[in-house]
């Protein structure tokens, strides 16, 4: 599960941490539309040694392999709507400053940052800007084999706004199969689907595989089946591909336990056999030795309308050893935290095993982990593997710190945030929250409670997803409030907790509405927890008013008067959400969603869409990634590996294009 980063809030002290070893750094990449492209530095990688050096080119390597997997998951046309986009490009020979060619140029940087034609978050498809007619004629021009075989198909998907409108459509009022575009079904309904998986389950397995995590499911001959994602199967060039550069990972590894679940994974990708990615899963898990690591693989179900399917992913990364003893002191406690935690008893674990955190340094993005990307990760997702295994959480402190020092300066705080005391606690302790909001979210957070025995893990369905980030998400804001920090020495002020309080509810009922049009709900799965949450505790601190909107000068502002009151009844949340989980109850869980995570006030919305309109603030943001570039001795061998930051948007995107297009 990933942790991602809402629109950042930028504090002074928290910049004073880290802008005097940064300040020769530049995070700005490019901007267009709503989105903002920084690059994030590497720090320590020089400090590697030459072997650990290789091991991370090899595996940005195979982090980049798969891209055209997670493009094409996003949607059946996509890849030729890239090539095509891009051949326009590269050979336009027009005036570039004209308004046909800008809007194209924008539509292009949009369909690159979200790996296809629909937005990263609402999951709407992009509306072209420029003409049918400006792009009919830029095909017209290019030579016969840069031209599209199925030009007419593309121009409809392109410009005919309904057709193949949403990539995930999450109302439970309809097929949510059959009305969602992403390529992940064709001609199955949402019952044909859950039919077909209910099939195969057995009840009361105690190792159920994730059934879907690596098929697509299609209609053939009147029968519903699997295309399993394998070396012989669908998207087999690009596992091909993968699969050699986590082989050469697999000669460098740091220790034989690594090399291990490397080869396991490799076993798996060629296969595609569920029952030796949950193998490798456990290796992996119980790894804790090696600096070096990396996740690559089909992972989150986000863009799975039914929440089984993974997407292609990838992170590398190596081991922050010196901010790790935060998390580790955190994970070390996790059987404390389970037990004083707010819910049922019959809803914890009674034993936690093998819970892992660490802070991790970001070395390469790859698949539907780049351009934007999350600042924290708890794998596996398996349930039974975190109750009988344990699972590994990780936070991404040079990602976030690239978000936080990218953002130095924006007015944010003096335009939402409702007086100066509030601003001075926010400045001072929100750097430090938000990260060990992140720590709790992903080490524990994801980690805790447990499953009835007869509880189906995909009960939830459509809601599976925003609850499940709902459930930590508490779970993390619960005990930032606890004593319990403070006795482990992880944070040093028993108000401090407050500032994450703060933010977190003008987020959930304010500032994220930024990244939403207007007239529309509340769609993306991280969103509508932040909603749910922030509007259960409006609701429910009604009475005594712990927790108000209020007008200032004309303007709303969030007002928490009783942060005591607020985390009792962010406990009581957490106990519902924990029971629906564990029982499986997809009725109450469709009744929190649908009250408190999907609509939106049209009045607030628009005020502050418009106060944003003044800070000049991207609603989104994401990243190029740094290369590597190895260095040989005269007998071939790798003796060093460069790292660069000079590459831009555009010439990353094209360089990829060229050098990993396998599909």
């Amino acid at each position: 599960m990933k942790n991602l980063l809402a629109i950042a809030m930028t504090t002074a002290s928290a910049l004073s941490l880290n802008a005097a070893d940064h300040k020769d750094f530049n995070y700005h990449v490019d901007r267009f539309a709503d989105i903002e492209v920084l690059r994030y530095e590497v720090p320590g990688f020089s400090e590697l040694t030459p072997a650990q050096k290789e091991m991370i080119y090899y595996l940005s390597q195979a982090a980049q392999a798969g891209r055209d997997i997670i493009w094409d998951q996003n949607g059946r046309y996509n890849l030729p709507i890239r090539n095509l986009f891009e051949n326009i490009y590269t050979a336009y020979s027009g005036p570039r400053d004209s308004k046909d060619f800008k809007a194209f140029e924008e539509y292009l940087k949009r369909l690159w940052f979200s790996n296809g034609i629909y937005h990263h978050y609402s999951n709407d498809k992009f509306k072209p800007e420029f003409s049918r007619a400006f792009l009919e004629e830029q095909i017209a021009a290019l030579p016969s084999d840069k031209k599209p075989a199925d030009q007419a198909t593309l121009l409809e998907v392109i410009f005919n706004p309904d057709l193949l409108t949403k990539k995930v459509n999450q109302d439970g009022d309809a097929d949510i199969v059959a009305t969602s575009a992403g390529n992940l079904y064709e001609g199955v309904t949402q019952a044909e689907v859950e039919d077909y998986y209910n099939a195969l389950k057995k009840p009361g397995d105690p190792t159920p595989v994730s059934y879907g995590l690596n098929a697509r499911v299609v209609k053939k001959d009147g029968k519903v089946t699997e295309q399993t994602y394998h070396l012989a199967g669908l998207y087999g060039p690009a596992i091909a591909q993968i699969v050699y550069w986590l082989d050469k990972a697999k000669g460098v590894a740091e220790n034989e336990a690594q090399a291990a679940w490397i080869q396991k994974l490799i076993d798996y990708y060629i296969t595609g056999d569920l029952r030796l990615f949950d193998e490798y899963s456990i290796l992996w898990v119980d790894d804790t030795k090696s600096d070096i690591d990396f996740v690559n693989g089909f992972i989150e179900s986000y863009n799975d309308p039914l929440g089984m399917t993974g997407s292609w992913e990838s992170y590398v990364n190596f081991k922050n050893h010196k901010s790790s003893a935060r998390t580790e002191a955190i994970s070390a406690n996790a059987q404390w935290f389970e037990d004083h935690s707010p819910v049922d008893p019959r809803f914890r674990k009674p034993e936690v095993k093998g819970v892992t955190a660490k802070v991790i340094t970001a070395a390469q993005l790859g698949g539907d982990a780049y351009p934007s990307t999350a600042i924290g990760i708890n794998l596996p997702n398996a349930n039974w593997i975190r109750s009988s295994h344990g699972s590994k959480s990780v936070t991404l402190e040079n990602i976030t710190e690239a978000y936080e020092m990218a953002s130095h300066g924006n007015g944010f705080n003096e335009e939402f945030v409702i007086d100066e005391p509030t601003r001075k606690l926010m400045e001072e302790w929100l750097y430090l929250t938000d990260m060990l909001h992140t720590d709790l979210h992903e080490c524990l957070g994801h980690g805790s409670g447990r499953l009835l025995p007869d509880t189906d893990p995909d009960a939830l369905k459509e809601h599976g997803s925003a609850l499940e980030e709902a459930r930590a998400d508490l779970f993390a804001l619960y005990y930032l409030a606890d004593p319990k920090l403070q006795e482990i020495g992880v944070l040093p002020d028993p108000e401090a907790y407050k500032a994450e309080y703060y933010k977190y509810m003008l987020n959930g009922l304010m500032t994220q509405l930024y990244r939403i049009e207007p007239g529309k709900d509340v769609e993306e799965a991280h969103m509508r927890n932040r909603q749910l949450i922030a509007a259960y505790v409006l609701d429910k601190g009604k009475k005594g008013n712990a927790v108000q909107l209020v007008k200032k000068g004309g303007k709303t502002f969030v007002k928490i008067n009783d942060y005591k009151r607020m985390r009792e009844i962010l406990g009581e949340l957490l106990a519902e959400i924990q029971r629906i989980k564990s029982e499986g109850d997809y009725k109450a869980g469709d009744a929190l969603i649908r009250k408190y995570a999907v609509k939106v006030d049209p009045q607030l919305h628009a005020e502050v869409i418009e106060r944003y309109s003044h800070l000049d603030i991207p609603p989104y943001r994401g990243f190029v990634n740094p290369t590597y570039t190895p260095v040989y001795d005269a007998d071939g061998k790798i003796v060093d590996v460069e790292i660069s930051y000079t590459e831009s948007y555009p010439e990353q995107q094209l360089r990829l294009s060229r050098d990993f297009s396998t599909l």
